[in-house]
């Protein structure tokens, strides 16, 4: 398994989140979530200024296996969605914190239950367990 990234918060649905300068978030799927769902071959990404609720569905990432949703950690405005995974899914699997992200959000309203990285390492743990 790979390191969590320490910059990162997490959600218990394996969304994590980056605060970024400019004051948007970025959003994307763990590698513990990429990785259970196997090869990732369709990402439907949700419309820019589409506005989302924590917790809410926000995408959906489809493998070979199944069909999930992406759940939105924070409240917000889609400010813009990572259109290469309409042509490479599988940027998800292959950099799922960097390049696999999948929207970026304007903070706007309420903030999920967001978790540390050594807190949600304890959840993976407890999973593996």
């Amino acid at each position: 398994m790979s390191e969590l990234p320490g910059d990162l918060q997490y959600t218990s649905d394996h969304e994590w989140l980056r605060r970024e300068d400019d004051g948007s978030v970025t959003v994307g799927i763990t590698d513990h979530a990429q990785s259970a769902l196997g090869d990732l071959v369709y990402v439907e990404l949700p419309e820019v200024n589409q506005e989302v609720e924590a917790g809410g569905d926000m995408a959906v990432v489809e493998s070979v296996k199944a069909a999930s949703d992406v759940y939105a950690p924070i409240g917000g405005t889609v400010v813009a969605v990572n259109e290469a995974l309409s042509d490479d899914p599988e940027a998800i699997n292959n950099d799922p914190y960097g390049d696999g992200w999948i929207v970026k959000l304007e903070p706007g309203g309420d903030e999920g239950e967001l978790l540390s990285p050594d807190a949600y390492q304890a959840l993976l743990d407890d999973i593996d367990s």
